[in-house]
C-alpha cells in the first residue's frame, strides 16, 4: 500500500520519494523506497559505470508486473541539476536524452518509476563515438548461464589478443556481458564491425558452443553473440542496474576469478550493497587503460577479403551498404 512521501538524503540533496511503500517486486516484497535506498548504497559505483552517458529509462507504472515503457526524453519536471544531451538516432532524428551525473539523479529517476537503466556505449560529449566495446553473450533455448561461462573466458582471450582489457558482469538474467574500454575515436558502425570480428573469431574457436547467426532458426543450442547490441541506440542494462524480474536481480560486475563459480541469482537489490561494501567494485579501474579497435578492424578487413561481409541489422534500422536481405532463411525465395 502506498504511504506518504518521504525524503531520501543523497549526496547533499534531499530527494522526494512519493508512494514509498509501493511494492515493485512482489515476490521479495521490495518497495519503491527500497529501490531508492539501493541506488544510494551503490551510488558511486553506479555513476562511475553509467554516468556521463545518454541513458534510456525503463519505467513501470505499477511494479514490474504492470505496464512498462521506455523513456528516452527527459521526463517533465526534472530538477535543475538533471542534465540532458542531444543525440542522433539511427533514423537520423535527434532528441535530448537524460544524463546521470550523480546518484541523486538516479534516485530522481526511481521517483519517476524507473527500474532498469540503459546507458549508451558513448559519453555525452562524444555521443557518436563509443568508448566501450560491448558484447552480449545470450544463451539460446537449451543452454543456460553455465554454458556461457567457458564462452566468456575464451572471449576474454580473444580480446586480449586484440589488445583489449575485458571486464565482465552478469546480465541480471541468463547471460553475460563482456565490456572493454576503448578510445572514443571510431563511430558506432566501426565498433559494430569490431564486435563482429571478435564474435567470428570466437565462433571459429568454439563452433559447437557459439553462434553469430542472426536468425533464431539457425542458432541451435548455442550461445548467441549479439553483435547488434553494438549499434547506435542499442543498450544493455547498466552495471548495478536492477532488472525487472521476479527475484529483483542486478546486472552485477564480477571479477574474472569469480566467474566459474558465479550464481547470477545471488546478485540482487538485497545483496549487492553488502557485496560492494565488502568485495569492492570489480570495475573500479575500468577506464584506466582504454585500448583501440585497430586489431579487430584488421580482422574485419581480413574476413571481408575472405567473403565474410556485413550481417543483418535490426529491422528498425535503414538498409545498410552490403547488408544481406532481411528475411529469415526459411522464408527466403529459393533461386
Amino acid at each position: 500500500m502506498a504511504t506518504e512521501a518521504v525524503t531520501v538524503p543523497v549526496g547533499g540533496r534531499e530527494m522526494r520519494i512519493s508512494s514509498p511503500g509501493r511494492v515493485l517486486w512482489p515476490e521479495p516484497g521490495i518497495t519503491k523506497l527500497d529501490l531508492a535506498t539501493y541506488i544510494v548504497a551503490v551510488g558511486p559505483a553506479f555513476v562511475a559505470a553509467n554516468g556521463d552517458r545518454p541513458v534510456s529509462l525503463q519505467r513501470f507504472s505499477d511494479g514490474i508486473d504492470g505496464d512498462q515503457f521506455f523513456s528516452k526524453n527527459p521526463p517533465k519536471g526534472a530538477p535543475e541539476f538533471i542534465r540532458s544531451v542531444v543525440v542522433t538516432y539511427p533514423s537520423g532524428r535527434s532528441h535530448p536524452q537524460l544524463v546521470i551525473d550523480e546518484p541523486a539523479a538516479a534516485v530522481w529517476a526511481v521517483q519517476m518509476n524507473t527500474v532498469v537503466f540503459h546507458p549508451w556505449a558513448s559519453r555525452a560529449a562524444t555521443s557518436d563515438f563509443p568508448d566501450e566495446l560491448r558484447i552480449d553473450l545470450d544463451p539460446q533455448p537449451g543452454t543456460d548461464f553455465d554454458d556461457a561461462i567457458p564462452v566468456a573466458i575464451e572471449l576474454r582471450a580473444v580480446l586480449d589478443e586484440a589488445g583489449l582489457t575485458a571486464f565482465i558482469k552478469t546480465s541480471g538474467n541468463r547471460g553475460l556481458h563482456v565490456f572493454a574500454p576503448i578510445q572514443a575515436t571510431h563511430d558506432f558502425l566501426d565498433v559494430r564491425h569490431a564486435v563482429i570480428a571478435a564474435a567470428r573469431e570466437l565462433e571459429k574457436r568454439m563452433p559447437s558452443q557459439v553462434t553469430t547467426a542472426w536468425w533464431k532458426e539457425e542458432r541451435g543450442e548455442r550461445i548467441f553473440v549479439d553483435f547488434n547490441q553494438a549499434n547506435r541506440d542499442r543498450t544493455m542494462a547498466g552495471a548495478y542496474s536492477p532488472r525487472a524480474l521476479a527475484h529483483a536481480p542486478v546486472s552485477c560486475p564480477i571479477g574474472w576469478d569469480e566467474l566459474e563459480n558465479a550464481d547470477p541469482t545471488a546478485f540482487t537489490i538485497l545483496t549487492v550493497p553488502d557485496r560492494l561494501a565488502t568485495v569492492g567494485d570489480p570495475w573500479a579501474h575500468f577506464t584506466a587503460n582504454p585500448g583501440t579497435i585497430d586489431v579487430l578492424q584488421g580482422w574485419w578487413e581480413r574476413d571481408l577479403a575472405a567473403g565474410r561481409g556485413e550481417l543483418p541489422f535490426p529491422p528498425d534500422f535503414p538498409k545498410m551498404p552490403g547488408e544481406p536481405p532481411r528475411v529469415q532463411p526459411s522464408r527466403a525465395k529459393k533461386p
